[in-house]
């Protein structure tokens, strides 16, 4: 593993633990050449899962984009990084479990997932998800937020 800080690649093992449920390793490791620590983790290498996109296209299903537009969502609120990595968690889980996904389902577990969290990243993200055309369809999602009431048939 080459040493982030110094590129040298020897380095030995300091630390190995199982987390998330023993799927990933999370090692840390010291420099031989400089002496500085740092962690890497290690993760099984799944068979590649399809996402159905709205137009019937399909693409490789992708953490990093869950957790880039949970933290899109989420920035400056009071959203930990553990609860964003439980999203993604449970997103991949289902997805490799199945084979494949639909956005329509990944923007739907995300939304529910946030709407208990933080409310106004769930907006956040619903105005991007939900295509909002204009600002009368934010208040209205607004107004089911604070009512509790769904009014998502009416347009």
């Amino acid at each position: 593993m080459r040493c982030p800080y110094c590129g040298a690649n020897n380095d030995r093992v300091v630390d190995s633990r199982e987390i998330k449920n023993g799927t990933e390793v999370r090692r840390r490791r010291q420099c031989l050449v400089c002496g500085r620590r740092f962690t890497s983790y290690e993760r099984i290498e799944l068979i590649p899962v399809m996402v159905v996109k709205k137009d019937g296209s399909r693409e490789a299903f992708s953490r990093e984009k869950i957790i880039n537009g949970l933290l899109k969502a989420c920035e400056k609120r009071p959203v930990s990084g553990e609860d964003l990595e439980a999203i993604a968690d449970e997103l991949e889980a289902l997805a490799q479990s199945r084979g494949e996904i639909s956005s329509r389902e990944i923007g739907e577990v995300i939304m529910e997932r946030l709407k208990s969290l933080d409310q106004v990243a769930y907006v956040r993200f619903a105005s991007v998800y939900k295509e909002f055309r204009d600002v009368d369809e934010f208040y209205r999602e607004l107004e089911v937020l604070k009512g509790g009431s769904s009014h998502e048939g009416e347009n």
